[in-house]
Parts: C-alpha cells; sequence; structure tokens
C-alpha cells in the first residue's frame, strides 16, 4: 500500500480516514478546537524520538525485536540494513503508520496512540515521507505545496516565498504551474521532497529520499538542505539510505539493522571502531551488516580458475 505524506496529505475525502473521536481526516492537522498547535517555536531542545523496546510482527514472523532507540533533537540519524530486515517498518512505527505489537514510541515526551490529542500534537511537530508517497496528479505542484503549507498553518507571505524557492532549488519553476501527471519520475521525487519541507515540521522522518530518480542536482541540493535545517534550526531528522557516500557526508549517527535488532547504533568513525575496519564506509557497513561477505568474497576468488 502506498500512504500519502502523513500529517500533511490525505485522499482529501473528509468522509475517509475519520479517528473515532472527532470528524476529521486522520493524518492532517486539526483546526484549534482540537488543541492548541504546537509550532517549531514551542518545541525547543526537549524534542526527540525514543523507541522503548518496540516489537513488530508481520503475522508471524517478527520483523522488529525489542528496539530501544533515542534520536536527539538537532541530529540527523540514519536506519541501515540488508533488504528486509525492518527499515521502513522501524520508520513507519516512529511515524504512526504502524502500532507495534508490544513497546512505545514517545515523541517530544508524548507516547504516539496514547490519546488523540497527543497523536494530532505529534502530527503537526512532524511529517513523514514514504519511498512512494501518494501525490494529486490532477493539481498543479505550486497548489499541492500550498496545500500542504496551509495544513501545517505556515503564515501565507513566508509559505509563498519558501515554494518559490523550493521550485527553483529543485529546478522546477516552470513545471511549478503545470500538472503533476505530467511529471517525469524524478520531478514527482522532487515535488514529494519539496511538500516535506515545506511544511517546516522540526521532525523530518524520511524513506529513501535520495532514491526515486533524483538528478545529481537534487541530491545536492537536498543534502545541503537537511544539513542546514539540523544545524541552523535544531531539525530532527530520521531517514534510511542504501547508499553509505551519502551517509559519510551527511549522518550524525547511524543505526545499523540486522535480523530487526540494531546491531550498532553510533557515528561513522565510531562504526569503523566497532568493526575494526578503517576503509570506506561501505566496507564498515558490510561487515557490520554481512559478516560473511567478505568471506566468501575470498573464498569466490580463491577458488576461481587459474
Amino acid at each position: 500500500m502506498t500512504f500519502a505524506l502523513l500529517a500533511a496529505t490525505s485522499r482529501a475525502d473528509p468522509e475517509r480516514e475519520t479517528c473515532r473521536n472527532c470528524r476529521f481526516p486522520f493524518g492532517w492537522p486539526t483546526p484549534s478546537r482540537h488543541a492548541k498547535s504546537t509550532g517549531p517555536s514551542q518545541v525547543g531542545a526537549e524534542l526527540m524520538i525514543e523507541l522503548q523496546d518496540v516489537t513488530q510482527h508481520y503475522g508471524l514472523r517478527p520483523v522488529l525485536k525489542q528496539i530501544n532507540l533515542r534520536v536527539e533533537t538537532g541530529e540527523l540519524a540514519a536506519l541501515v540494513g540488508p533488504n528486509g530486515m525492518g527499515k521502513s517498518t522501524l520508520l513507519g512505527v516512529m511515524a504512526g503508520i504502524l502500532s507495534p505489537q508490544r513497546g512505545r514510541v514517545m515523541v517530544r515526551g508524548l507516547e504516539r496512540k496514547s490519546s488523540v490529542e497527543g497523536e494530532l500534537d505529534i502530527r503537526r511537530m512532524s511529517v513523514f515521507l514514504p519511498d512512494r508517497p501518494w501525490l494529486p496528479k490532477n493539481r498543479t505542484g505550486r497548489e499541492y505545496l500550498t496545500a500542504v503549507g496551509r495544513l501545517y498553518g505556515v503564515p501565507g507571505d513566508e509559505l509563498m516565498d519558501h515554494i518559490d524557492r523550493l521550485l527553483q532549488v529543485f529546478e522546477l519553476a516552470r513545471e511549478g504551474d503545470w500538472p503533476i501527471r505530467s511529471y517525469s519520475a524524478g520531478q514527482q521525487k522532487k515535488m514529494a521532497l519539496s511538500a516535506a519541507l515545506v511544511t517546516r515540521a522540526p521532525i523530518l522522518l524520511l524513506d529513501e529520499p535520495f532514491s526515486g530518480g533524483l538528478d545529481p542536482s537534487g541530491i545536492l541540493a537536498l543534502k545541503h538542505i537537511l544539513r542546514r535545517r539540523v544545524e541552523k534550526e535544531d531539525a530532527t531528522v530520521v531517514m534510511t539510505t542504501p547508499v553509505p557516500e551519502i551517509l559519510e557526508e551527511l549522518a550524525d549517527r547511524i543505526a545499523i539493522i540486522r535480523q530487526g535488532e540494531i546491531v550498532a547504533f553510533d557515528t561513522p568513525a565510531g562504526l569503523r571502531r566497532t568493526s575494526q575496519c578503517n576503509g570506506g564506509l561501505d566496507e564498515v557497513m558490510a561487515r557490520l551488516m554481512h559478516p560473511k561477505t567478505l568471506e566468501n568474497l575470498e573464498r569466490y576468488f580463491a577458488e576461481e580458475p587459474q
């Protein structure tokens, strides 16, 4: 199932996806009648994400096993691991898309799904971008970004200015007034990223933000924007990506997930010490994620006919 941009978009049908206690689409920020909005200026240095003994099953198969993880304010953390080992599941649990069978997810001291008011407060301060987000194909990019920004309560003048700058930096200034259905795959990826960024949310949960046909200019722009959000605005970013070079440049800490467990969560330098490898981050990650890979490679080349 492809999810929409959590807390920023829905399928625009007020009769769908509503929470039990109100008639407002679940996943949208709500009007003030529900609770006072918590904007970026109010969250401060206490902002963090904490997972406590989180276990997640798909049927009888455990995907996450007693995960304990803490991501601090102003930190860019990356989740990496072999395919099918729980990276996207873990990010989905953080985002509230999935409810763990056991354990708790805390965001700035609020427990996810513990109450409607608490959950709405979390959604106002966070944005989740899945790897294949839903986009309103018949709307223009500018219309979409305007709707997302308004849902997050971004002031009008600030919103219009930010939209113009996002379209410019992602080379969509002309295409911004075209229907999204006319965009290439890479342009749609840039538009989805722009929607996450236009919210000004202090927590960004991004699944494979550098994949999906993003071109070199888009990769460069996104790297600089995320780094600036973290360093200048104390934003908290959690993302998944399989590209070691990007992690080396961006990540403050990297969580290595193997068989549903976190086997390491450290800085790139710390991971090198743990793996006893001073090589590139790709080799370090291979040692931690696939401990038999190098051994298998040596056997492969040793058995090669001379």
